[in-house]
Formats: structure tokens, C-alpha cells, sequence
């Protein structure tokens, strides 16, 4: 390393050509990029904490969705953005999951069919969804038998409780505080979804898990101390898919603090 000629009078030291080293990047050992809605103030946080491990980071990018009513249809119309959205994630660097971060969203566009467009841009990486997240983690769990909570109208509702059913789930109980605006989910409070699972637990005591839906929903800190009081376990959509996420990238170990279920790997 040399000192070049000074070519400005004001500047007595011009290093060029520092040494200098390279590495992986951030991420070494599991790189993870979300797809959030436009409006969703909950998911990345919520991920954040279960994905804040060694060597693991997260991407996160946006695709528009409009919140003012939620129903199958809006939900959609998101559909035409996937590709995209998946697109802006780290294109032409490392990767090693991806995943669409609305459960009403992945049902009503179709899983497969989210997983074609997500592989568009990314076709040679595992995709996910809150949806079949939740599934395969209930499937983990051995639960069987499912009190299912969801913040949406009895359309959208009605909806998930039926690919629950066709995935092979009882659905005895179900409850949800039909709202239609996408926005106000956020704002429903933790000690508000809280007092809905202790509700709808001792209303169907017979039921193996408590299934809650909607990614906007914040629960995620509070799981580990309501499945101790409930005693059974509980599956929230932002809870399984970042496990999902995590196993499907191959980190495999517990992580505590956030519910039976990140204290198990995948199969």
C-alpha cells in the first residue's frame, strides 16, 4: 500500500488500494426473505425475536394490499404482485427460504399457486405460507383436535376453517371478532387476543391446540406463558412460520421463550 501524489492541496494522506478482506455476508448460515403486506405493523417484529439466532438473518419486502375490507376477493387480488415482490429479495445473492406472510392471503390465492409465483423469481428454494405452516406444525404437535381463532369476517373465517378440515383437522370451536378492516387487526390488543384463546380454551376443554390466524394478530411473547396456563399447546401464523422457515433452512435447534412448538424440529 502506497500514498498517491496528493492532487488536492488540502489532502496530505491518500490511501488507496486498503487491504482488505471478505466474507459470506450477513446471514452465514440461513438467509430468510418475508413477503409482508403493504399494511401488516406485526409480522416482521414478531419474526424478528424467534429469528434473532446465530447466523440466521431475515429480508423483508412489501406487496400491496388493500385493507379497508377484507374478503376472499381483495385477498385475491395480491395474486398479480407475488412474483414481483419475491423478486426484490436479494436478487442475484443468496437465499435459502422464502416465504408469503398472510394466512387468509395464501388460501384464498391458492398455496400451490403461490408457491409457482414465489418460484418464478426464486425456483430453486423451499417456499412457505402462515397456512401450511401452521398445518405442518399442528401435524408436529399431534394435534388433531382444533379450537381455531381468527380476527376476520365469517366469510374469510368460514374459508380457513375448511382447508383446516380438508387437511385432515377436527375444528370443534371457533370464535373471531369479525372485523373487516385489515388496519384495525394490528391495533387489537395482545391482552385482547389473550383473553379470546383463555375464552375459547375452557369453552372446548376437549380440543388438542388452540389455532390462531392472521399475522397482523400480536401474541407471539405471550404464548409461552398461556399454553402453561391453557395446558395445551397454542399455534399462532407468525409463531409457525418462522419455525417453519427455520427448519425448512435447516436450523434445527429450540428456541425458547415462545411456545412448545420452537422447542421442535421439523419431523
Amino acid at each position: 500500500m502506497s500514498a498517491a501524489p496528493a492532487t488536492d492541496p488540502g489532502l496530505a494522506i491518500d490511501l488507496q488500494q486498503m487491504p482488505y478482506e471478505l466474507d459470506t455476508g450477513m446471514g452465514p448460515r440461513l438467509r430468510i426473505g418475508l413477503i409482508a403486506l403493504s399494511g401488516d405493523q406485526t409480522i416482521e417484529e414478531e419474526c424478528r425475536r424467534i429469528w434473532d439466532q446465530p447466523g440466521v438473518a431475515h429480508y423483508v419486502t412489501r406487496i400491496l394490499h388493500h385493507a379497508g375490507n377484507v374478503n376472499l376477493e381483495t385477498l385475491r387480488r395480491m395474486e398479480g404482485g407475488l412474483t414481483d415482490a419475491a423478486s426484490l429479495l436479494l436478487p442475484g445473492l443468496r437465499l435459502e427460504v422464502m416465504a408469503f406472510g398472510c394466512t387468509s392471503g395464501s388460501l384464498s390465492i391458492g398455496i400451490p399457486r403461490v408457491h409457482e409465483l414465489l418460484r418464478q423469481a426464486r425456483p430453486d428454494i423451499p417456499c412457505t405460507t402462515p397456512m401450511e405452516a401452521g398445518c405442518t406444525a399442528l401435524r408436529r404437535l399431534g394435534a388433531r383436535r382444533l379450537a381455531f381463532l381468527s380476527p376476520y369476517q365469517d366469510e374469510v373465517n368460514r374459508a380457513m376453517r375448511g382447508y383446516l378440515l380438508e387437511q385432515g383437522f377436527e375444528v370443534p370451536a371457533m370464535a373471531s371478532w369479525n372485523i373487516a378492516n385489515g388496519g384495525m387487526v394490528n391495533r387489537v390488543t395482545p391482552e385482547t387476543a389473550v383473553q379470546a384463546v383463555l375464552e375459547l380454551s375452557k369453552a372446548a376443554p376437549d380440543t388438542d391446540a388452540v389455532f390462531v390466524s392472521c399475522t397482523a394478530l400480536r401474541l407471539v411473547p405471550q404464548i409461552e406463558a398461556l399454553e402453561q396456563e391453557i395446558g395445551k399447546p397454542i399455534v399462532t401464523s407468525n409463531q409457525a412460520l418462522a419455525w417453519h422457515c427455520l427448519r425448512l433452512g435447516g436450523v434445527e435447534e429450540a428456541v425458547p421463550g415462545f411456545g412448545k412448538l420452537l422447542r421442535l424440529g421439523l419431523v
